[in-house]
């Protein structure tokens, strides 16, 4: 299927009520018995089906990111139960009663974004949205869903439950951020005393706390890992850029050999890479293109004027005699992240170039309002 939502209905009311919905919120295939067919549903695209509705779900459960089922609650509880996999797998599951009073979020809060879709739809229909999620009503930080605006990438998931269970509990827990965006801390009050803020694994190491939400490019020392994620969750936002430069027709092996090599060496993790940069000479570097395309990251390209804007350290007149820039992984990797310097200003191996830039972000101080 195309579109991310499937709305079912099986009453009279119901199906009024999901014609509507689907005419007016966008990215919604709609499904009804079809003893309720007005004959344009050809038209509309709008699917018909017979018997139970159970039949189907298993099929929308997995051709669609989210499932408005406008049916008792309780219906749906029994019929979801046997087809349910993982949190991380699951679709959204909205439930809607017949007279569209209430919009409640049944399924996947917030992995799958039932919470979202909840808010979305209620608005759309006019109705009340239900969400019971502890961190949503308590208006507090939803661990599998932190950063995940930002682009962070959740590494250690297998103590979310725990830590959740402790963030909502009120008791103490230490946020560990030595990088990324700050301003995660988005409700209207000031972030509650038992959550604290460090700056470096360190500092948090020598504090008291019962959970721990680590947000880190580097590579955690088994020390840090042992005191930290006994009962913590790693987060790895997208602060790192590379700077890359290369030979014509270096393959994407060697790239990507100095690439997880370099970061291996700098202690730094490869899920926080947010982009490549490199000259525009580059390209159609097919090499390089396939080491992006593996890992799905942005290849941002500069022009030989715009990378000598940027003042090096060494800059190269053997660079620049074949470029026409002074530099290609240095410039690409200070322009691209807008660092005024380099983790690592540069490396030669082989037919590859790499330099290593982070993001700058506001100071942790810029957490909260």
């Amino acid at each position: 299927m195309t579109k991310p939502y499937a709305a079912v209905a099986i009453t009279k009311h119901g199906v009024e009520m999901a014609r509507n919905l689907a005419a007016g919120f966008p990215g919604t295939d709609l499904y009804y018995m079809s003893k309720f067919a007005r004959g344009d549903e050809t038209e509309l695209g709008y699917r018909m089906f017979e018997g139970s509705v159970k039949l189907i779900l298993p099929d929308l459960f997995k051709a669609y990111t989210g499932l408005i089922i406008i049916i008792s609650l309780g219906a749906v509880v029994r019929m979801i139960a046997p087809i349910l996999e993982d949190k991380k797998k699951d679709p959204a599951v909205i439930v809607i009663d017949d007279r569209g009073q209430h919009v409640i979020s049944v399924l996947s809060g917030h992995l799958g974004g039932a919470n979202e879709l909840t808010l979305e739809v209620a608005k759309a229909l006019g109705a009340r949205p239900v969400i019971t999620t502890a961190s949503d009503v308590q208006g507090t930080i939803p661990v599998d869903l932190f950063g995940r605006g930002f682009g962070w990438e959740i590494e250690s998931f297998d103590k979310a439950t725990p830590v959740s269970a402790s963030v909502v509990n009120e008791e103490r827990i230490a946020v560990v951020q030595e990088a990324g965006e700050t301003k995660w801390w988005t409700y209207d009050k000031p972030l509650p005393p038992h959550i604290t803020v460090y700056g470096h694994a360190v500092e948090a190491m020598q504090a008291e706390f019962d959970a721990s939400l680590v947000v880190t490019d580097r590579l955690l020392e088994p020390q840090e890992e042992a005191a930290l994620l006994k009962n913590g969750v790693l987060y790895r936002p997208k602060t790192l850029v590379l700077g890359i430069g290369c030979n014509r027709g270096t393959s994407a092996e060697e790239i990507e050999q100095m690439i997880i090599s370099t970061l291996s060496e700098l202690r730094l993790s490869v899920k926080s890479v947010r982009n490549a940069a490199t000259i525009v000479l580059k390209k159609d570097e097919e090499g390089l293109l396939e080491v992006c395309r593996k890992y799905k990251w942005k290849l941002e390209l500069y022009t030989p004027d715009e990378l000598n804007q940027v003042p090096l350290k060494n800059p190269s007149d053997t660079v620049f005699k074949y470029t026409g820039a002074y530099g290609v992984s240095e410039p690409a990797a200070l322009r691209s992240s807008g660092a005024v310097d380099w983790l690592l200003e540069k490396r030669k191996s082989g037919n590859v170039t790499i330099s290593i830039a982070r993001v700058p972000f506001p100071p942790g101080g810029q957490v909260g309002l």
